[in-house]
């Protein structure tokens, strides 16, 4: 069985193509949760094609799998060990002060 990567697709009316801010909270359309991104995309975009007369809708795919399990990445498991942590990689010694010019004819 494949991984199930929940996915929500949902939409409604803007009240400005600028910002997502719906007119009327009471008219959202849930289309439905999936179990993966491509049956989403494909809801998504039925759902947009149906509404492509009014400008002002606008349908949304929200990837819950990366909401309800932040930790994981993609590929990972909940009984897969958690991947170390990446640390900042060690700082270079500076070079002693010769008083020597360098090739810039600078002071190092």
């Amino acid at each position: 069985m494949a991984k199930q990567l929940l996915h929500l697709v949902f939409g409604g009316e803007l009240t400005d193509l600028s910002k997502v801010e719906f007119r009327d909270l009471d008219k959202i359309h849930f289309v439905g949760l999936y179990p993966n991104f491509a049956k989403a995309r494909e809801a998504w975009k039925a759902a947009a094609q149906a509404t492509v007369d009014n400008a002002h809708m606008r349908y949304f795919v929200v990837h819950l799998h990366k909401m309800l399990q932040p930790e994981l990445e993609a590929g990972e498991t909940l009984s897969a060990p958690a991947k170390p942590a990446r640390t900042a990689p060690a700082a270079r010694p500076k070079a002693a002060k010769t008083g020597k010019a360098g090739p810039s004819g600078r002071r190092k």
